[in-house]
């Protein structure tokens, strides 16, 4: 894997000090495209279902990061694995990767149209789980970002029908919060 941080390795180690150090290099590296990309875009996938729920979480969050810049069709092959662990075990997990997601948007058309799909779905299945409306909020908040990002007037479009969909008058105020 050549031109990939020589740290890259210890983003899946037990030292969790080390871990953390290496997990913020990696995700201020990817803020912007990466040579490496390529050489540890299947390894992060596979993290996507590592035992361990800091490694998921991590995997994710820089997959996410990768993908705003990535080619459109890898993207689109791996999208439904990082939207699997939105659903972790874990909520704290869960959530990073969730909180992350928007970045994907950042990418070609494609990609940001599979996102708002996505994530309409993820919004609707949210409905009945125990920290479902904190999913909410999160999937409205990160499309505020996307919009600000990219100001696709589809992705405000799609945030107005999931925010319209919300019975409880005291969540669709909350969520409306992130669009002021």
């Amino acid at each position: 894997m050549d031109g990939v941080p020589d740290c890259y390795a210890d983003a899946w180690g037990r030292d969790r000090a080390r871990q953390n150090a290496v997990y913020t290099s990696l995700m201020q590296a990817t803020r912007e495209a990466v040579p490496w990309a390529d050489d540890v875009w299947d390894d992060l996938v596979g993290h996507l279902g590592d035992a361990d729920n800091h490694n998921r979480a991590i995997a994710a969050q820089v997959l996410c990061n990768l993908a705003a810049h990535h080619r459109s069709e890898r993207v689109l092959k791996d999208l439904d694995a990082l939207m699997a662990v939105t659903r972790d075990e874990r909520f704290v997990t869960a959530r990073h990767a969730l909180r992350s997601l928007w970045r994907v948007g950042l990418g070609d058309e494609a990609q940001r149209l599979a996102l708002l799909a996505a994530l309409a779905r993820r919004y609707r299945e949210a409905a009945d789980e125990k920290n479902g409306t904190l999913v909410r909020s999160d999937i409205v908040e990160g499309l505020r970002q996307l919009h600000d990002a990219v100001a696709d007037p589809r992705v405000a479009q799609t945030a107005q029908e999931l925010i319209d969909a919300e019975t409880d008058p005291k969540y669709q105020r909350k969520y409306r919060g992130h669009w002021r």
